[in-house]
């Protein structure tokens, strides 16, 4: 049985470390075999959009936007629908890969048997 993993990222440039150790626990999870649901929630909502990944830097860590990439390509990435209205982001302006959902179908994925959810 595939373990599931959940990850809700809720920083972003205001907190790099706790954003960056989000993505990067996403992508070893999907390196590793899990299937794995990354949360794009407050100001990591802004990775939603094209480029925005690629302009984050943290010295000696590895790049958000290949991070991201790995996940959107073994996983599934979702931003708030919540998160996105405040920004007024709409699903024209997504990057490849990123899909807008709200809290029922979080709910319903951390309720699922064998989930392990991670919020940073």
């Amino acid at each position: 049985m595939v373990r599931k993993l959940i990850v809700k990222v809720t920083a972003g440039a205001d907190a790099p470390e706790r954003c960056s150790q989000a993505f990067t626990v996403a992508a070893v999870g999907v390196a590793s075999g899990a299937e794995v649901s990354l949360w794009l929630t407050g100001e990591s909502a802004w990775f939603a959009l094209p480029g925005r990944a690629e302009q984050f830097e943290l010295p000696h860590a590895a790049p958000l936007g290949e991070l991201l990439e790995a996940v959107a390509a073994g996983g599934t990435v979702t931003l708030c629908t919540q998160c996105a209205a405040r920004r007024e982001i709409t699903e024209k302006d997504l990057r490849p890969g990123v899909r807008i959902a709200g809290a029922q179908v979080f709910v319903q994925e951390v309720l699922e048997d064998g989930v392990q959810a991670l919020v940073y």
